[in-house]
């Protein structure tokens, strides 16, 4: 540890990713006793960890940056307008040099289990050497797809070639020239390699289960007059992220579906299908997320755009999902997606139709055939959101675990913290606004908000934060009507915690793990619980006996 033996600290935030390296800039600006904990070898979060090719921003790339330091943003020159993986993490090795925030993070260093102390107030961490550090607060910013899932198939560690998730990538280049090489998932992953490899691998064969819809990407470069242009305007385009919805520059159409003909409609799509990013998505009419007629009506748009990508039309319907429609869960962006489908070296494999029995020692085998391949990609998604907490052995108030409490969802209180774990905070928690929006823009949120509950409580003296029961069942029960209106309710994604590949996420159980009410719905609201005192939280100290409770109503 770089602060030799020390084991406490005020805070300990787990996770150096995006919300970590900006969660401990707020602690050290306030000369807080502040430490970083994070498992992999150095910072970086999602862009340390994915390196497979293709990997990028689907976020405009001067929007996803951080909004805290004007000195940042002047000197700062995104080279991309969706800025590629490498250029991401020396983004975030930038940001952490600059602010000498590195001497605050310990990496190489596993969370096993973390308990709550009721007689101090303390939060006692257990590392996987063995060691234990003490806090009175515990930060999680462990980051929304941080949990990779591999398929439950068999025979998995018998393949002699080169296999991996995609999160575990390889940090040296993969040499795939010539070279047979297998992805199994079409997810937003899948569809990043996949369009990234398919012209430079000998033979690509993609396995898919359930197509994903897909929008084109349509990056482009940023010069320096464009950079200089983008700085001038920096206060102009957080201002539109934080009124949107999503947290993006993309604002919806403010004209009903049924107000605007269907030629007025069609003039608007092919207008967004070509421009950049997510605005065919969330610059769309607001009806498609959540009128079965006008989703249908988009959705057979972009089949239609699809199929004109596509040569073959046996396989350009095989990439058209059938099970849920365009725009109800999170559009992946591609980069030639479609076209890798029209070269001679690249095969699709639906395994709805041909399951994949098992790996083999060569390749793997379906119910139709045997494959060959030397190297064997695994774009087969994460244990979304609660899936980084799982890993973490985290007891309560009483013992009681907090896997045990999610086990059939979470449930919190504006997604930041939970009854009977208190000074546990979640700066982008489950059910907060961050899953559902342009993530740092909503990790700014959460972590402005926490920091504020933290000066709160030390400027008063209060050692202990714990959610009531009645706020933070209220909270959940809102989150869960919100779905009620959206079409997403009904799709087999993360958004509502479904994964085949988790024991218990599968299909049949709704998990309601983001807040749909749109950014500035969520920011109005939890400034006014901080407006209020921090109401629906029950404050106390080890030396005032006397809890106080904003919330004893609630």
């Amino acid at each position: 540890m770089t602060e030799g033996t020390k084991s406490h600290y005020e805070v300990i935030v787990i996770g150096a990713g995006v919300a970590g390296i900006y969660q401990i800039k707020r602690l050290v600006d306030l000369g807080v006793d502040a430490l970083v904990l994070d498992a992999a070898a150095d910072l970086g979060g999602t862009w340390y960890w994915n390196r497979y090719p293709g990997a990028r921003f689907d976020s405009e790339s001067y929007t996803y940056g951080y909004s805290f330091s004007k000195e940042l943003l002047n000197e700062w020159h995104w080279k991309e307008k969706f800025s590629g993986q490498p250029e991401n993490l020396r983004y975030l090795n930038y940001v952490a040099d600059k602010f000498d925030l590195r001497r605050h993070m310990q990496f190489n260093c596993r969370v096993e289990a973390a308990r709550f102390d009721e007689a101090h107030d303390l939060w006692r961490l257990k590392l996987d050497d063995g060691s234990e550090l003490t806090c009175r607060f515990v930060i999680m910013a462990v980051g929304l797809l941080s949990a990779p899932t591999l398929p439950r198939l068999s025979g998995m560690d018998s393949f002699k070639g080169r296999s991996f998730h995609t999160h575990y990538w390889p940090h040296e280049p993969v040499e795939m020239t010539g070279k047979k090489v297998a992805v199994i998932g079409t997810g937003a992953t899948g569809i990043q390699v996949i369009g990234e490899i398919a012209d430079k691998v000998g033979e690509l064969t993609v396995f898919q289960r359930r197509p994903n819809w897909s929008a084109p990407l349509n990056n482009s470069p940023i010069s320096e007059q464009q950079m200089a242009d983008i700085r001038s305007r920096y206060d102009e385009i957080f201002a539109a992220c934080a009124r949107t919805p999503g947290g993006f520059e993309h604002e919806p159409d403010r004209r009903g579906f049924y107000e605007a003909s269907r030629e007025e409609r069609l003039a608007l799509w092919d207008r967004l299908y070509d421009e950049p990013g997510f605005g065919i998505w969330l610059s769309n009419f607001r009806e498609i997320f959540m009128d079965e007629a006008a989703n249908a009506e988009i959705s057979a748009y972009i089949a239609d755009r699809i199929r004109r990508r596509v040569k073959n039309p046996a396989v350009a319907e095989k990439l058209i999902p059938l099970d849920h429609g365009f725009g109800v869960q999170r559009v992946p962006l591609e980069t030639g997606y479609f076209e890798a489908y029209n070269r001679d070296n690249v095969h699709l494999v639906d395994i709805s139709e041909t399951p994949i029995e098992r790996i083999t020692e060569t390749g793997l085998r379906t119910t139709a055939r045997d494959y060959d391949f030397d190297i064997i990609v695994y774009a087969t998604g994460f244990d979304a959101i609660t899936g980084a907490f799982d890993q973490i052995d985290i007891s309560g108030l009483g013992g009681e675990k907090l896997f045990e409490k999610w086990k059939d969802g979470p449930s919190t209180f504006l997604g930041m913290l939970v009854h009977g774990f208190p000074n546990l905070l979640m700066p982008t928690g489950p059910q907060s606004g961050s899953a559902s929006t342009n993530f740092p823009r909503g990790i700014e949120t959460g972590v402005n908000w926490c920091t504020g509950l933290l000066e709160y409580m030390w400027e008063r003296g209060y050692t202990r934060a714990d959610a009531t029961c009645a706020a933070e069942q209220r909270w959940t029960a809102h989150v869960t009507k919100m779905y009620e209106i959206m079409l997403l309710r009904k799709a087999k994604s993360w958004f509502t915690g479904y994964n085949s590949n988790v024991a218990g996420h599968e299909e049949g159980k709704v998990r309601y793990f983001v807040y749909n009410g749109g950014a500035p719905k969520y920011v109005a609201t939890i400034s006014d619980v901080a407006a209020k005192g921090f109401e629906g939280i029950v404050l106390s100290s080890t030396e005032r006996p006397a809890a106080r409770s904003l919330a004893a109503s609630g």
